[in-house]
């Protein structure tokens, strides 16, 4: 088992690593909008939100050892249904031909305000 961490993604908040792999598989915690270089909270438009913890995730999956088209599965949280085709318009932009597997889910409050919080698995080494 591998932990994964990276200055190209924020760092932890907590008790966890940016990503762990194992066999093969990386598993990327949940990613929100946070710049990675400043630390700033990005809570604006869902669509900045959702690109920004989108290349938090890519960041993730690079320094694990693949790309964006090692990705084969995504979960996203989302404070509000009514989001799902905006998010879905920046996620389907953002990863263009290639279609992981997905589950966007509703949820309640996520911290510090935002509206998105993604996570990934994806195929590495």
């Amino acid at each position: 088992m591998e932990f994964i961490q990276t200055d190209q993604a924020p760092s932890p908040g907590g008790h966890y690593s940016q990503a762990v792999v194992t066999n093969g598989l990386a598993f990327v915690s949940g990613q929100l909008a946070i710049d990675p270089v400043t630390g700033e909270k990005k809570t604006g438009s869902i669509e900045d939100q959702t690109l920004l913890a989108l290349e938090n995730v890519v960041a993730i999956v690079k320094a694990a050892g693949g790309d964006l088209t090692s990705i084969v599965k995504v979960n996203a949280y989302i404070t509000d249904i009514d989001l799902w085709g905006r998010v879905n318009a920046v996620y389907a932009d953002f990863f263009g031909t290639h279609k992981p597997a997905r589950a966007i889910i509703p949820s309640r409050d996520l911290h510090y305000g935002f509206k998105i919080e993604i996570e990934a698995v994806a195929q590495v080494g």
